[in-house]
């Protein structure tokens, strides 16, 4: 982390100070030098938008209206929402399943033309 200005690491140890004994060992274990009390949050909305910037709840939405007319069961609605979310979130888990899925529908396909 770069060097605070004086009134800053000022205020960066009375916020230290004010802490419980189990916060502050937590801070000391990272690294007093490391913390920053003055970062900001991220917005909640940040975390769950693609690189398209459209939310996960947006997404299935889409492909669920786009890709089906009639109603689909809850358990499915459920996976494209969990998978929407893990992609957007870059979860190795739902990668993983995504490129299976990818592989497995070309796998198929090619054994129907032997």
């Amino acid at each position: 982390m770069t060097a605070l200005p004086p009134e800053d690491e000022e205020k960066k140890r009375a916020i230290f100070e004010g802490m419980s004994a189990r916060r502050k060992e937590k801070i000391l274990k990272m690294g007093y030098e490391n913390w920053d009390p003055f970062v900001k949050p991220r917005d909640p909305i940040d975390l769950r938008a693609d690189k398209t910037k459209r939310a996960a709840a947006e997404l299935a939405r889409a492909f669920l209206s786009n890709r089906f007319a009639e109603k689909r069961d809850r358990d499915y609605e459920q996976g494209v929402w969990e998978i929407s979310v893990g992609l957007i979130n870059e979860s190795e888990r739902y990668r993983g399943m995504y490129e299976f899925s990818i592989w497995y529908k070309d796998f198929l396909e090619g054994s129907r033309a032997e």
